[in-house]
Parts: C-alpha cells; structure tokens; sequence
C-alpha cells in the first residue's frame, strides 16, 4: 500500500491529531515500513498451518460474574464534564460522509 498525503492526512482526521510537517513524514515513513513488514507476511505459505484459537497451550479461565457494590447514577455523573441529569453527554464522533 502506498501511503501519500491523502492518507496521512485521512488518519490524522481520524485519530483527531494536529501534525506537524515534519510529524506527517515522519508518520508516512512508518507507515510504509509498516506496510512492507504486512506485505512480507502476506508472502508466507500458510496453506497447511492451522489457525490459533490461543497462542499460549493454557487455556483461559472464567470466573462467574458478581454483582458487587455499585455507584448511584448521580455519584456516576458527579465526575462527568457532560451529563442532563441522567445519561453523560458526548461530542457527535461519526459523520455522516
């Protein structure tokens, strides 16, 4: 994948950064080491290997959820920069383009 300036500055959007010239460079280079380590890996035969559920042979454990103590809804909201009273309020994050 080639990466110019239209991605960087797609990403940068995305990730809400404000780079730097020097920074979106420096980001397009890693990029693209990072791509070419992809397209390495996408080069290995991996016809006759099986697909790891986990990597480790230790299976995970589980425990039984319980239900322990509990903040109120208002000590809840007391720390939240934005709530109305009953649910935290947030900035829109996804647009419709």
């Amino acid at each position: 994948m080639h990466t110019d300036k239209t991605l960087i500055s797609r990403l940068e959007k995305l990730a809400r950064l404000d780079l730097t010239e020097q920074e979106m460079e420096r980001f397009s280079d890693d990029l693209s080491k990072i791509f070419g380590m992809v397209g390495r890996l996408q080069e290995l035969d991996t016809d006759d290997i099986q697909p790891l559920a986990y990597p480790t042979e230790i299976q995970p454990t589980f425990r039984e959820d319980k239900v322990t103590e509990q903040l109120s809804q208002s000590e809840a909201l007391g720390n939240a920069p934005k709530q109305d009273g009953q649910y935290f309020l947030t900035p829109k994050v996804i647009d419709a383009d």
